[in-house]
């Protein structure tokens, strides 16, 4: 899994530099949050987490893994969209959807943190 994780960082990294050079060609920054946030979240924290479940193979064998993975996966991408909804088109209806999104990461997060606790120990 950890190695998938790093894969899947860097998508979200090539991702962010892209919107990052749109931003600056168009000297448009209203996307800067949706920039960050994808740069932090997708691929800063899925890079270390990756590296972290690939160094301690006994964090990614449990459902703790997994489901950190999949909720990580699937909020982030809701949460981006919706947020680039809500500054692109100035309307606020789309900000559940950024709520929705930013719970689910936020909840395999929080997995992913109790699995450090619970299942990282010395060697």
């Amino acid at each position: 899994m950890g190695i998938t994780m790093i894969k899947i960082s860097s998508v979200y990294f090539a991702v962010g530099i892209l919107l990052g050079y749109y931003m600056s060609s168009t000297h448009s920054y209203l996307l800067g949050p949706v920039h960050v946030h994808i740069n932090l979240l997708g691929w800063t924290s899925l890079t270390l987490a990756g590296i972290l479940y690939y160094l301690f193979p006994a964090l990614a064998e449990g459902k703790a893994g997994k489901w950190h993975f999949w909720l990580h996966n699937i909020g982030l991408p809701i949460m981006m969209l919706s947020l680039s909804l809500v500054l692109v088109t100035e309307n606020n209806a789309f900000l559940p959807g950024t709520a929705v999104g930013a719970t689910i990461t936020a909840v395999g997060i929080f997995i992913f943190v109790w699995n450090i606790l619970k299942n990282l120990k010395a060697q």
